[in-house]
Order: C-alpha cells, then structure tokens, then sequence
C-alpha cells in the first residue's frame, strides 16, 4: 500500500478549532438564530442551541482556526515538525499560506478525515478572512487525478463509505504510540477559552500529526519514526 509515495513529497498537517465566541449569548443575534436552524437536526434529547454551542468549532461557519500544524519528511525516517498559532486567525492563516508558497503546487496534503474536515475547513476559513486558496489546497476545476490530497481515514475505508475510523483507534492496532497524555478532542475549548493555553493546544496538535505521519510509514511498510527522529521548527 503506498509502495510508490514518495514521502519527501508529503505534507501532514492538523488544525485545531473552536467557537468563534466564548459564549452562545456573545454571537450577534443574527447568528444566534442561523446556529439555531443549522444545528436543528444535530442535537438530540430536547437539547438547545445554546446548549450546543460548545460544538460550534466544528463549522466553519461558526468555528476559528486557532493553530495548524504540519510535519514533512526530510527522509522516510525524520520528520520535521512547525505550527502556526495564534489569537489572530488571519495572522496564522498569512504564515501557513506563506509556507505552502515556498512549496512546489503539486505537494501532497495529508491528514486524518482530511478530505472531509481539515482541507475544507482551511480553504472556507481564508476566503472569510479574504485570502486566496493556496494551489496546494485549491480543488476547484481539477480532475480527481489532479488533486493531491492524501486522507489516511480514506485510505483505510478501501471504498467502504460507511466506515469511520479514528486515528486512536489506527495508531493503536498499528501499534503506533501515541503519547496523549493530556488532552484530547474535547477539551480544546475549554483549555482555549477558559485557559487560555495555546502552547498546550499546539502540542496536542503537534501530536496528531507525528500519529498521521507514523500512520503513514505503516501504510508504506515502513518502521514508524521514532521520537528521537522528530525536529521541531520555531
């Protein structure tokens, strides 16, 4: 599987979201009732929007980007690490975009789920903050042979659509370690809003990416990189 990727021509990435506001009652009044209607056939058990709202970061009509983080093999073996964070969307969309400029327009994307969450996520997030879609991440008039974008979740459904599978779930039949031993999904709002821990938050970020690129090894056949392999860029 994978025997002809060429993982020197990979990029993995994770983001992190969460609502755009700390509190429902916060929203303008406008979005309060738009959460309202788009949330209506989610929530369960008589549960209201405003109850809902914690889940909010999952759209990106509602959510913010608050860190992205990526990993490239400098061979099959090391892996370097670098995250963008930041209070300021717009400011860590600007660097995550100058990155991918220094990339050539043919890099492989990759994530976990990320054809259905990290990839539209990013691309409808830099259009609300007025910024072009990098080539790397811009599908629009591309044949599915042309567009390189590497889902790993994708990858284990071998055409099975009603299959979901998380990366926890893989690294831990891979036998793939995983070293959360702090937060996990969650409780990346809660360690935002009322913490207001980014540091703790990249890290965790961080994580899932060397779990991604791990994944990927095993995909290919290959031993996974270990901890002593993974460099991490300021």
């Amino acid at each position: 599987m994978l025997s002809q990727l060429d993982l020197q021509s990979v990029l993995v990435l994770d983001i992190e979201t969460v609502p755009q506001y700390r509190y429902f009652d916060e929203l303008p009044s406008h979005l309060q009732k738009l959460w309202d209607l788009k949330t209506t056939y989610q929530r369960k058990n008589q549960e209201t929007a405003e109850e809902f709202y914690g889940r909010a970061g999952i759209w990106a009509e509602f959510g913010k980007i608050i860190c992205i983080s990526v990993g490239i093999f400098v061979n099959d073996k090391k892996l370097r690490i670098k995250s963008f964070y930041s209070h300021n969307e717009t400011d860590l969309l600007i660097e995550f975009n100058q990155l991918l400029s220094t990339q050539p327009s043919n890099l492989i994307m990759c994530a976990h789920n990320g054809k259905e969450f990290d990839f539209p996520y990013l691309c409808r997030r830099m259009l609300i903050s007025g910024l072009e879609i990098p080539a790397q991440l811009n599908i629009v008039g591309k044949k599915p042979w042309e567009i390189n974008h590497l889902d790993t979740m994708e990858l284990w459904k071998f055409g099975d659509y009603k299959n979901y599978t998380s990366l926890n779930l893989l690294a831990a039949i891979f036998n793939i370690p995983t070293p959360k031993d702090d937060i996990d999904g969650s409780m990346v709002g809660e360690v935002y809003w009322i913490e207001n821990d980014l540091e703790r938050i990249k890290t965790y970020c961080q994580k899932d990416v060397i779990t991604t690129a791990r994944l990927i090894q095993r995909f290919k056949g290959l031993p996974f990189t270990t901890d002593d392999d993974v460099t991490f860029v300021d």
